[in-house]
């Protein structure tokens, strides 16, 4: 997919799901156009940096060791510590090479899900990532209250053509549920608004049981963190909670990672749901991203679209919002 914006997107961005990366072992990664080294240490934090030795640029993630809270390249046993300096050379014990420093992608874990911060230049963190169950207050229900979300409710899409604001703008599109999702009712965009660098929005499915054209069956609402995703909850007959996020892998390619939390049972103290519950996720919510990427895979992005009159504006400001997470100019493309 080509569009008039740079594919390095500033802000958090997610990986993984925190038992893929196992205490003391190293993972290879590529997001952004770069090669990349998680590992967790010893003591259990997880850590994520360039992947490529100082020494003599061996990957860290191909038979990379970890020791302690530190990882060993597999070429010549240079260590390197989390804030990515030379912390051990074996052959000259007493003198690492303090001067060399892999460049660190600060990350951000909770409720199984693993986030890494990017900005194309490095700069450290400009916001905190929100908290999935912090979000939304006005629904008490905690992570206690749900059935877990990997793995069984989790789904990975390697290497599509989709840039994260063709996610993002699905928050400004709620005509399209009828036409992709095949929803019964279209839903209604209710409110939106700006929250400095997130965007807020609530959509409404109207109940087809009533006369009141302001009733509504189910509402869903999602608050985008950046254009890295979108944490949402669902108010009506079901209150599951999930995250949709889009992560650049190269130029062209993103990874996309989707995640529910399903209200447990009554009294069901299990971390697994059951099958039946399983079963009907799978069938009726998880098979949604595959729905919109029967779009996305062949979409053109349209710079200045013939919008209707009803989505004009949420749509058009949303595109203005999203140019703040762009710190890399359009012609800066990945793997250059």
């Amino acid at each position: 997919m080509r569009v008039p914006f740079t594919w390095k997107v500033t802000g958090w961005f997610m990986i993984g799901w925190s038992p893929e990366f196992e205490t003391g072992k190293t993972r290879a990664l590529h997001y952004f156009g770069d090669d990349m080294v998680a590992y967790r240490g010893e003591s259990g934090e997880l850590h994520v940096m360039e992947a490529h030795c100082k020494h003599l640029g061996a990957h860290l993630g191909h038979g990379g060791k970890v020791v302690e809270d530190r990882v060993e390249c597999p070429f010549h046993g240079w260590q390197w510590g989390p804030d990515g300096c030379n912390k051990f050379i074996p052959y000259q014990p007493d003198r690492p090479n303090k001067a060399l420093r892999l460049r660190v992608y600060p990350v951000h874990e909770q409720h199984g899900c693993v986030f890494i911060w990017h900005h194309p230049d490095g700069a450290e963190p400009q916001w905190d990532m929100p908290d999935i169950f912090g979000k939304f207050p006005q629904f008490t229900t905690g992570p206690q209250d749900y059935y877990r979300a990997y793995p069984e409710f989790s789904r990975r899409l390697e290497g599509e053509p989709v840039h994260p604001q063709i996610v993002a703008e699905n928050a400004a599109d709620s005509s399209h549920f009828q036409y992709v999702h095949h929803a019964t009712v279209t839903p209604r965009v209710l409110d939106w608004q700006m929250a400095d660098r997130e965007w807020h929005f609530v959509a409404g499915f109207p109940d087809a049981d009533s006369d009141d054209p302001d009733q509504m069956a189910l509402r869903f609402h999602s608050h985008l963190f950046g254009l890295g995703g979108a944490i949402s909850i669902f108010e009506g007959v079901q209150q599951h909670r999930l995250i949709f996020t889009c992560t650049p892998v190269d130029e062209g390619r993103s990874d996309l990672f989707y995640s529910i939390w399903w209200p447990r049972i009554p009294g069901d103290d299990s971390q697994a749901p059951p099958d039946h519950i399983r079963e009907r996720v799978e069938k009726q919510f998880l098979t949604t991203v595959e729905d919109d990427l029967g779009i996305w895979r062949y979409q053109r992005y349209i710079e200045h679209p013939a919008l209707a009159k009803t989505d004009a504006k949420p749509f058009m400001t949303l595109r203005k919002w999203a140019t703040q997470f762009y710190d890399a100019p359009a012609e800066e493309t990945l793997g250059t």
